[in-house]
């Protein structure tokens, strides 16, 4: 063989091999979703929504005219105040509402946009797409990117829920930034969060139908909706599973079923929101109705609270505005409703000092694309779409906000160094807000006729409902605030102080009579015991562990405490009593496990509501070698426990092993940020024996902490 035929020869084989990757690659993405599905046991198919419905042309007039009534009629109606006889004015009045330019002006472009076009039928994204393919996003720097508009939805945490990607304010008990360089990323986020909502793992609590019995229904049996998807933007039979597994992404028909409108229409009718039943699953319906198409714009405060407001506690706010989430359950199947407020800080005018001035969420959250900034202080595991962004009073505000009080604002703005805004503007939390929640005593609701979890302790009350901690914009893998007294004793320790142990006498003895009243249902239940463990959660902890976990605080989350600048914030408690896999316990807890929902209400049974959970696939997957090897190791050790135990804790005759009972080891301490009154609070309120900072648990030296109890200004 020549030169010339070897060169040829050795070109043809490279051109195989090119082409024999290429079909390999093309192979594998094609049977590779599917591979996928089954292994993880999730249903995808084609959606249909029944009031996504086409109008005729004189019918899309008729609706246009009905949406903008209103607004012309009022504008006419300014035009023609000085006309005196009645009659002649609501002749004007009528012109005036038919010309081409009161049309024109009225609110909602998408109207003229959708006559335009020839659009008489939503059918979501592909409806949207026709126009919006890409779109331009200004970045944190001023600069313009053209960027596909499906991609920017489906990579947003609204759809994903979580995060492989660096940008975590939240460190591991071994000490480690979630996903920082260095370490393996993994996905992480409100899609696998084993948080204080047993069944917050959205793949097992997505979409269900629970058999109710209420006592208005006289006997009869009313089927309601349930679950994390009634908020989320996915409209397909389970969460963006496919988004946090490697090499994969969401479906055609999962993006197909993606809920435009519910954060774009003001006049989306959430009684569309229900779970409905085919061939394949369960899944949530939406307003696909062109009356909520046509009105599509800027998210408002009325769309965010959709979901923001309530979702496992808050629904049942008095003061939300007409036409809000828990007033229209849904047509059929309508949602069931919570008792207790998850934050209890209510983002209403008459709570709030920004909801009175008219702000809008996006006013401080301000969106790139379709990436919403949740600021760079952040204290759960909730994935953020923009870390690097910061949503701050200072964005607004300077850093010396105190100009009015001519003698004390040289001392309000000292405190500024030392003290967040938050902690003197937020004077209260809602009353309802729930402190403790146990679902291990599940008590039958006559008005939801269902078995519900029980809130042991609820407060809006400083020192109670809420507390004050140091807090350098890091938090722990169980949502505890980080960080330290600059100025202290080194005595600053939340994890085995604040927030491991309640001792408010009147706390106390309230939570003794939720004890009492729980006996009456459950008369094996020891009172002294039960109030034991809640105030003391670590109680639980062998000795061995206890030393365990002080050593890890010490040599692993100390340093993180100290790091950057730490200011006094307020921070929500929250804890609950949930069954947990003591396989995988480490000195901060144990692996929480899911309720599968239905079960659970209907029956009352936690334990059998546990073991339906644990038949899911993706939670049998969690038990097998390559979930164990992508992520359930890493996520483990986060978690403070060498590794993943990957043994399935139900055993061969159907019976729950090393399952337990217990309070979590410490409260989760969760950012309040919203209920900001403008009038702070009195320099008594802190400084004085008996006021709502306990200067000695922040850490202060002995004498000092006394001194700021006495401060002689105040005498």
């Amino acid at each position: 063989m020549n030169t010339g035929q070897f060169r040829q020869s050795r070109h043809i084989k490279r051109i195989a091999i090119i082409l024999g990757l290429g079909v390999t690659v093309g192979v594998a993405r094609w049977i590779y979703p599917g591979l996928l599905e089954s292994y993880i046991g999730v249903s995808n198919a084609p959606l249909t929504f029944a009031n996504s419905v086409p109008l005729e042309p004189r019918e899309f007039e008729t609706l246009a005219d009905s949406l903008t009534r209103e607004y012309r009629q009022q504008r006419a109606m300014a035009q023609t105040e000085n006309e005196e006889m009645p009659f002649a004015r609501r002749l004007k009045i009528n012109m005036l509402m038919k010309t081409g330019s009161f049309a024109k002006d009225a609110p909602y472009p998408h109207i003229d946009y959708f006559r335009k076009a020839g659009i008489l039928h939503y059918k979501g994204p592909e409806t949207c797409l026709t126009c919006h393919t890409t779109m331009k996003v200004t970045d944190e720097h001023g600069k313009i990117h053209q960027v596909d508009t499906m991609k920017d939805v489906v990579d947003s945490v609204h759809y994903k829920f979580q995060s492989s990607a660096a940008g975590f304010s939240t460190y591991g008990f071994d000490g480690r930034q979630v996903n920082s360089a260095g370490n393996r990323p993994i996905p992480v986020g409100k899609i696998d969060r084993a948080c204080g909502v047993p069944g917050s793992f959205t793949w097992t609590g997505w979409a269900d139908l629970v058999k109710t019995k209420p006592a208005h229904a006289n006997g009869e049996t009313e089927i309601r909706s349930e679950g994390c998807g009634q908020c989320h933007i996915g409209g397909g039979y389970h969460p963006a599973t496919e988004k946090m597994l490697p090499l994969h992404d969401a479906p055609a028909t999962a993006k197909a079923g993606i809920d435009c409108l519910i954060c774009h229409s003001p006049s989306y009718d959430m009684n569309e929101r229900y779970v409905i039943e085919d061939d394949n699953g369960q899944r949530w319906n939406q307003d696909r109705s062109l009356k909520a198409a046509l009105t599509v714009g800027p998210p408002t405060n009325k769309t965010c609270l959709f979901c923001h407001q309530h979702n496992m506690g808050g629904d049942l706010e008095k003061s939300l505005p007409p036409g809000a989430a828990p007033d229209n359950l849904g047509h059929k199947n309508k949602r069931l409703l919570h008792p207790g407020a998850k934050r209890g800080n209510s983002i209403q005018p008459e709570h709030d000092v920004h909801a009175a001035a008219g702000m809008v969420c996006t006013d401080c959250h301000k969106p790139q694309g379709h990436k919403i900034p949740r600021g760079t202080l952040g204290v759960d595991l909730v994935a953020n779409d923009l870390p690097g962004r910061k949503v701050e009073c200072e964005s607004c505000h300077t850093a010396a906000p105190h100009v009015k009080d001519e003698q004390e604002r040289a001392l309000l703005n000292g405190h500024v160094a030392r003290v967040s805004c938050e902690a003197c503007h937020i004077k209260k939390l809602r009353d309802d807000n729930t402190v403790l929640r146990d679902w291990i005593h599940p008590i039958w609701n006559e008005e939801e006729g269902a078995f519900v979890f029980q809130d042991v302790y609820q407060s809006g009350e400083a020192g109670r409902g809420f507390t004050f901690l140091w807090f350098n914009g890091n938090g722990s893998f169980l949502a505890n605030a980080l960080g330290d007294n600059p100025v202290g004793d080194g005595s600053y320790n939340p994890l085995m102080r604040q927030l491991v142990k309640i001792e408010d006498p009147k706390a106390v003895e309230a939570i003794r009579q939720a004890a009492t009243r729980l006996k009456k249902n459950y008369p094996d239940l020891d009172v002294d015991q039960y109030v034991r463990e809640v105030t003391d959660p670590l109680s639980s902890l062998s000795p061995e562990m206890l030393e365990k976990r002080k050593k890890m605080i010490e040599e692993k989350i100390r340093p993180i405490m100290a790091q950057g600048q730490s200011k006094i914030y307020p921070f929500k408690l929250f804890n609950a009593i949930m069954y947990e896999d003591m396989n995988n316990q480490g000195p901060f807890g144990a692996m929480i496990l899911p309720f599968d929902y239905p079960t659970y209400y209907e029956s009352g049974d936690p334990k059998a509501s546990v073991k339906k959970a644990l038949e899911h696939p993706i939670l049998k997957r969690m038990y097998e070698a390559p979930f164990k090897l992508y992520m359930m190791d890493e996520f483990m050790r986060y978690f403070g426990v060498s590794g993943w135990k990957a043994d399935y804790p139900v055993d061969a005759k159907g019976k729950l092993k090393n399952v337990e009972a217990h309070w979590m080891r410490q409260m989760g301490s969760l950012m309040i940020n919203h209920g900001i009154q403008k009038e702070g609070r009195g320099c008594k309120e802190c400084h004085s024996k008996s006021g709502i900072l306990d200067f000695n648990a922040l850490g202060y030296p002995p004498e000092r902490a006394e001194e700021l109890r006495k401060l002689p200004e105040l005498q």
